[in-house]
């Protein structure tokens, strides 16, 4: 795959102002802002959990592991263009008849937005406070419908019964104190509904109606005007029956002008994938065919919506295109197409009798004429969409000035790119696979979103795999001006594209025991199954390659065989500046390598200017003097264990106590009836001995033993055992340190 590693990324990029239809528009103050969203019984998503969103959220995965299927969904929420809900690929296989004869019982996504200032006019709306309007959620339903809530809105029931009894205390206070007719009965009554109601475990608005309409039978059809008891019932029942009301109160998210309010400021999704790449030549009745065709697969119909947004974009209609680059020859046929299929056999025998006359050969010269002016048509519809091109491309890509053609030829339509460093035009199809990807999501995301680019969010489906590493990660800070004014969601199995210092943004999407996708902010969290860690790995990678870069800078780097030495000489160095024994003028790393030639090349990449070329240090073993001998005088100095042990065929456990590890070995291996302890000569090297062991006593070590071992080792120097090292084997390890930081 090709790569240009010059291509940068503006950080600060935003779409350009300009006063056609593409202009973004400006910030809403009332929109509102993603916070988190689960998915439910979509495609291989079982329940993926409630998964928190930045500005800035990349899932990290494997591949197959779903992340494609946590993207999906939100984009059908509310998409910009498309999204529409496809029951044959959306609807979990295990529960498709079920959801097919239900679907608007089945939601598959539930998204929580902070309102932001819309709070004040969805509280008012609703009818609520405006503290319980500044969340909402939004669920879509497999029928296309919505359902909207409040999580934050609560019913105060216990207010509306206090307010109610205190009207019946304070009406049976007022009744106490009158002298009519009607007061002995109504304060018969408003004593009993208040011993009722106190009798109570739990008052509903049912006996909040039945108390109301008890005081509503006091008053009588034709009271007297002055009557002070009928004042007091009458004020008594209206109080009722609004704290009534007020208990039997609808969903505040039903009212349709709620709901209104709330669809209208949801964000929209523009959601991208690879799969959606221009190509440098598009086979233009298969485009105009494929705009029209509902029936096309993801990749087709990703490939299709970009070339449709292109055409849209430049001002071009590829039916239009088409048309005009029809030739004689193409209007002659179909002209006599529809004359067989209008005449039928007589149709036949005119086509016929016309190609037996030549007349076929003898084009009108108007015919001629009006095909010319409709190719010089093209032609300058063609310039014109590519000049449009270049100009929008060029303000919203500041690093660079690439320059697009159009041209057709007969039914095809090629995308061709120059640049200052590349003035000849190339094929946008041979020009690099990052350019590929920028240019379409620069289509996608700047027209499927046109008059919305502030209040959309980006789902960006394995971005810039294609790119460099260096490019990865310059595209990594690139979503952080983006997300200036939109909030991107993306998807990645690549270290690149997490860098260590945004590790908040990161989320481990992975597959669960029971077949489900999962995802989870709690990066330490154990994955599905034991055999599968790769989004951990890729959280790993990010970090190590962090540490690695920041180790590098002013440290003494110096060339060892392999992880294990590395370990090894990690381990001797931690000890020996605890103890006192090795006091370093600047750090001291241990960079691994596997052959002669590449320990060659790392020599000549870590030197130093000053310092020179980095020491190496080499066992006896076949694959050490191999090393030794390839690395050559003229280059590092090398370090070689068997001289410095003065054991042939001496491997880094050399340097280590004996003994102990023996006795590690032993706890490692625990098969053999006669432990290495009790026959291990200290005077012969280690690994040869352990070897013969194995092979004497009919086993068979794991290929990792030396690994396990130096697991046992590390764990057992560096908690418990550190002070029991002797002043001999601290003193052997300070000179190696000193030698190998010398160069």
């Amino acid at each position: 795959m090709r790569h240009e590693t010059e291509f940068q990324i503006h950080k600060n990029a935003t779409a350009a102002p300009d006063a056609d239809a593409d202009k973004p528009a400006p910030a809403r103050a009332d929109g509102f802002t993603l916070t988190r969203y689960r998915v439910s019984n979509f495609r291989s998503v079982s329940d993926s959990g409630w998964l928190s969103l930045d500005k800035v959220t990349a899932l990290i995965g494997v591949n197959e592991s779903g992340k494609t299927n946590l993207l999906l969904p939100l984009w059908k929420l509310n998409p910009a263009s498309g999204g529409e809900i496809e029951p044959i690929a959306d609807y979990p296989k295990a529960l498709f008849v079920t959801i097919r004869n239900a679907p608007d019982q089945f939601q598959f996504i539930i998204a929580e937005f902070d309102t932001g200032r819309a709070s004040t006019v969805l509280a008012e709306l609703a009818g609520i406070p405006e503290p319980q309007a500044r969340r909402v959620s939004v669920a879509r339903l497999y029928d296309g419908g919505y359902r909207i809530a409040f999580p934050d809105f609560t019913r105060d029931d216990d207010a509306a019964v206090r307010t109610a009894l205190a009207a019946l205390e304070e009406a049976q206070r007022d009744l106490t104190t009158l002298r009519e007719d009607l007061q002995p009965q109504a304060l018969q009554v408003v004593t009993a509904i208040l011993d009722d109601l106190n009798g109570l475990a739990q008052i509903t608005a049912n006996d909040m109606r039945l108390a109301r309409n008890a005081v509503a039978a006091l008053i009588p059809e034709d009271p007297p005007a002055t009557s002070t008891v009928v004042t007091l019932l009458r004020g008594l029942q209206k109080t009722l029956g609004t704290q009534m009301a007020a208990m039997m109160s609808p969903d505040p998210a039903s009212r349709d002008e709620v709901r209104r309010a709330v669809t209208e400021r949801l964000p929209q999704f523009v959601y991208y994938s690879n799969y959606g790449n221009l190509d440098s030549e598009i086979y233009l009745p298969h485009v105009v065919e494929n705009m029209t065709r509902p029936d096309l697969g993801a990749k087709e119909s990703a490939k299709a919506r970009t070339l449709r947004v292109l055409f849209e974009f430049v001002g071009v209609e590829a039916r239009e295109i088409l048309e005009l680059g029809r030739d004689f020859r193409d209007l002659r046929d179909e002209a006599e197409a529809r004359m067989i299929e209008e005449e039928g056999r007589t149709g036949v025998l005119k086509s016929a009798i016309m190609r037996l006359r030549g007349q076929h050969h003898q084009p009108d010269p108007e015919i001629l004429a009006r095909i010319a002016q409709a190719k010089r048509t093209r032609s300058i519809l063609l310039q014109s969409a590519g000049t449009k091109l270049t100009e929008r491309f060029a303000e919203w890509w500041k690093q660079g000035d690439y320059r697009f053609r159009f041209e057709a030829d007969g039914n095809h339509f090629r995308i061709w790119v120059a640049d200052a460093r590349r003035p000849q035009e190339v094929e946008l199809e041979h020009r690099s696979t990052g350019l590929q990807w920028f240019l379409s999501f620069f289509l996608v995301f700047l027209h499927e979103a046109r008059g919305a680019h502030d209040n959309c969010v980006l789902l960006l489906d394995e971005p810039g795999h294609s790119l460099h590493p260096l490019a990865q990660r310059d595209l990594s800070a690139f979503f952080d001006g983006l997300a200036a004014a939109n909030q991107i969601l993306y998807t990645t199995h690549s270290p690149f594209l997490v860098d260590a210092d945004r590790l908040a943004r990161a989320r481990k999407v992975y597959v669960d025991r029971d077949g489900s996708t999962r995802a989870t902010a709690d990066l330490l969290m154990a994955e599905g199954t034991d055999t599968q860690r790769g989004a951990a790995f890729a959280v790993r990678a990010a970090l190590n390659m962090a540490v690695a870069e920041a180790s590098m800078y002013g440290a003494q780097p110096a060339l060892v065989q392999g992880v294990i030495e590395q370990r090894y000489l990690s381990m001797i160095k931690t000890l020996c500046i605890a103890a006192g024994r090795f006091v370093p003028k600047r750090d001291l790393i241990f960079a691994p390598a596997c052959n002669a030639e590449i320990m060659h090349v790392m020599a000549r990449m870590l030197s130093d200017a000053d310092a020179g070329l980095p020491p190496v240090l080499v066992d006896d073993t076949d694959q050490g003097r191999a090393m030794a001998a390839g690395i050559g005088h003229d280059t590092s100095p090398v370090v070689a264990l068997g001289a410095l042990t003065g054991l042939k065929g001496a491997t880094i456990e050399d340097l280590m106590p004996s003994e102990l590890l023996a006795a590690q070995l032993d706890r490692v291996e625990r098969r053999p009836e006669r432990l290495f302890a009790d026959q291990m000569d200290a005077a012969k090297p280690f690994v040869a001995q352990a070897l013969a062991w194995a092979e004497a006593e009919g086993i068979t070590l794991a290929p990792d033993w030396r690994v396990q071992l130096i697991d046992r080792v590390q764990k057992l120097l560096l908690v418990s055992k550190r002070d029991e090292l002797e002043t001999e084997t601290l003193d052997a390890w300070a000179r190696l340190l000193d030698r190998l930081s010398a160069g």
